[in-house]
Parts: structure tokens; C-alpha cells; sequence
């Protein structure tokens, strides 16, 4: 559901991009607490390139447009995907970086329309599927099957939210004169089925990462047994200082976990994505069965080398659009490493000079280092 340039009036585009700049400035402070947590035990080095691979593995898989029937298609949104692995202030900062990335380099969403598209794709759906998900894990039992339940079921209810708020500012600043009723309908009609996609996406993708390192899921942290190790007798023996339960069987390194994630990352996006689905996606069916796409503007940077997905030197459409992806991930995956590190080093700078990751110093009320 990107935006293009022209479906939105100036003053809607202009306050949709204040209120994306201010989310990720708040993102960018809150992003230090959610990092150094996993940071702690990883390190920053490592912390960083796995936030990164989960904005790579959203850019990849967005490209994998799967039919939803009716001649639509629909792609993976992935707010509930990240802010589920990584927390909902650096899903805020992966999304940014994506659909930053994808305006750019790709032509793919409107320049004017980028605070539009963050707002949807990269606010919206991530404190829509965050706040659906906390709401689950605190009634569903504790284990990991409720994680990946609860995953699914905020992944499910992000899209449409976000196609509803879409409608929103369309009946605020909208340039056509359309229905907005039957707008509505239509968008809730066909992102709901785009919803149960996104759930399996992510409700999949949930699952293969806590069965090799739950402590990697930041949805699932909290939720771990403690480690308990019992004599022949069968009394309980103390634990280890920090034992959990992935202690009790050898895990996968996060660097393999991450050499994983980045193969198959790049293999959706430089291979799988030639047979992703040609249909026009939800908002670009709705859009032109109501007269929307006819104020569409042309893209600022639609002469790009590597606009709509494609290396304009390359005549081979397979190879051309294997190429503009691995590049695609190779850009996400740098930028969204850069931008997490910075946040990580930021806070630990912060603690070494006696301030905590609120702002104030250590004599001021709050130990340094305190969240």
C-alpha cells in the first residue's frame, strides 16, 4: 500500500510528514532502550546487523506480491512482523529505512508522499499490531506457540487498520471527488485478505526464529522457563546466574542465525521475486476502479538506473530484477545496520558520561544506565 505522489493534497502531506518525523525521532530514543537490551548479551556489533536484516528481510519481501483474488495482489506491510522481532521503536526505524530506500532508489511510493507512507506502513501497522499483540501475550498462556498466535493475530488486524486510516486522510485532503463510503468498503474488503497474508508471513517467519533463538524474538522475552536442573534424587539444584531455557540445549550463534536470514533474504529477493504476482495491489485496484489513480503523479525519480525494481542497463527482465533486489537488500541491510548502531552507541555513550537513556544525568534522581 504505497502512497504515490498526487492521491493527497499538499497540507495532508505536509502534516503526515511532521507526524512521521516526530514518530521517528521518538523512535530513535526509544530504539536505545529496545537495542541495548539485546545488545547486553550480543553486543552492539551483532545487535546492530540483526536489526538491520530484519529491515533487508521486509524490503525482500515486499517485493513478493501474492495474488489475493479478483485480479489483486497484495505484499507484506511488516509492521507487526518487526516490531514483534525487535520491538515496536526499531520496527518504527526499519520501516523508515525501507520505504525511504524504496522512494529513492526504486521510484516505488511518491517523494511528496513519503510521511504518508511511513505514517501507514511504518506507524500505523506497528502500534496497531504491537498493542494487539501485548494484549494477547498477557492472556494467552506463556509459551512460544502463544507468541506466534499473537503474532498472527496483530499482523491480521494491522492491514486493514492501516487501509482505514488511509481513508481517513483521503476524505481529509483527498484530490478526487469519490465515495468515500464505498472507498472504505472496498479497502477493508480486499486488505483484509491481504491481512491473512501478512499473518502467514508472519506468523511464519515468528516461528523459525524462536525455534532456533527465542532470546532473539523481543516479543517472546519474558516468557522463557527458568533453567532447572535436578540431581539423580530429583531435587532441584540451582540454576545457573541468567540460565533460561534455551541454556538447556545448544542454540544456534546469532551469527549463523543471521548468515541464515540474510540467504534466504536474498534469495527472495534476488530469485523469488521474478515470480511474484503482476495483479495491481490493493490500493492500486481500489484507486482506479474509483477514479483515485487518475490524480496519480509521475514519480520524481522515475528515470532512476533502478526505478520499478528493474537495472535500466540489463535487458534480461529475470536477471534485471534479480540484480535491482540483491541491491535493494545490500542498501536496506547498511542502512538499517548503520541507523541501529548509531542508536545502540548513543545510549552507551550517554551512560558513560553519566546520563541515562531518558536524558537525565545519574545524580539527577535516576541511577545511569536505568531505563
Amino acid at each position: 500500500m504505497h502512497v504515490p505522489d498526487g492521491f493527497l493534497d499538499a497540507p495532508v502531506s505536509v502534516a503526515t510528514g511532521a507526524v512521521a518525523a516526530a514518530a521517528v525521532a521518538v523512535s530513535l530514543r526509544g530504539a536505545r532502550r529496545e537495542l541495548a537490551g539485546a545488545a547486553d548479551s550480543l553486543g552492539a556489533e551483532r545487535t546492530a546487523p540483526l536489526a538491520g536484516l530484519v529491515a533487508a528481510f521486509v524490503f525482500a519481501v515486499q517485493m513478493l506480491n501474492f495474488p489475493v483474488g479478483a485480479g489483486t495482489s497484495g505484499h507484506l506491510m511488516g509492521g507487526a512482523l518487526a516490531a514483534v522481532l525487535v520491538g515496536p521503536y526499531t520496527a518504527v526505524l526499519c520501516l523508515a529505512v525501507v520505504l525511504l530506500l524504496q522512494a529513492l532508489l526504486f521510484a516505488d511510493g511518491g517523494l511528496t508522499a513519503l510521511g504518508t507512507n511511513i505514517t501507514l506502513i511504518g506507524v500505523v501497522t506497528v502500534v496497531t499490531a504491537y498493542a494487539v499483540f501485548r494484549a494477547l501475550v498477557l492472556v494467552l498462556p506463556r509459551r512460544r506457540s502463544s507468541v506466534t498466535a499473537a503474532a498472527f493475530t496483530a499482523a491480521l488486524v494491522s492491514v486493514p487498520a492501516a487501509a482505514a486510516v488511509f481513508t481517513g486522510l483521503y476524505a481529509i485532503g483527498g484530490t478526487a471527488e469519490v465515495s468515500l463510503g464505498k472507498v472504505l468498503a472496498a479497502m477493508l474488503g480486499v486488505h483484509t485478505l491481504i491481512g491473512f497474508g501478512e499473518a502467514a508471513i508472519t506468523a511464519a517467519t515468528v516461528s523459525a526464529v524462536l525455534a532456533v533463538r527465542p532470546d532473539l524474538v523481543y516479543g517472546a522475552r519474558g516468557l522463557t522457563r527458568p533453567l532447572v536442573l535436578r540431581a539423580a534424587d530429583g531435587t532441584e539444584l540451582p540454576a545457573p546466574a541468567g540460565g533460561t531455557e534455551p541454556a538447556a540445549r545448544p542454540a544456534a550463534s546469532a551469527r549463523r542465525v543471521w548468515a541464515g536470514g540474510l540467504a534466504a533474504t536474498l534469495l527472495c529477493a534476488g530469485v523469488v521475486s521474478f515470480y511474484a504476482s503482476a495483479s495491481p495491489d490493493g490500493l492500486e485496484k481500489v484507486a482506479g476502479e474509483h477514479g483515485i489513480a487518475e490524480r496519480e503523479e509521475e514519480h520524481g525519480l522515475a528515470g532512476s538506473p533502478l526505478a520499478d525494481y528493474g537495472v535500466a542497463d540489463i535487458a534480461n527482465e529475470r536477471l534485471s530484477g534479480g540484480v535491482a533486489g540483491v541491491v535493494g537488500v545490500g542498501a536496506t541491510l547498511a542502512v538499517g545496520s548503520g541507523v541501529t548502531l548509531l542508536a545502540v552507541r548513543r545510549r552507551r555513550a550517554g551512560e558513560a558520561a553519566g546520563t541515562g537513556a531518558d536524558g537525565r544525568t545519574a545524580g539527577a534522581g535516576t541511577p545511569a544506565g536505568t531505563a
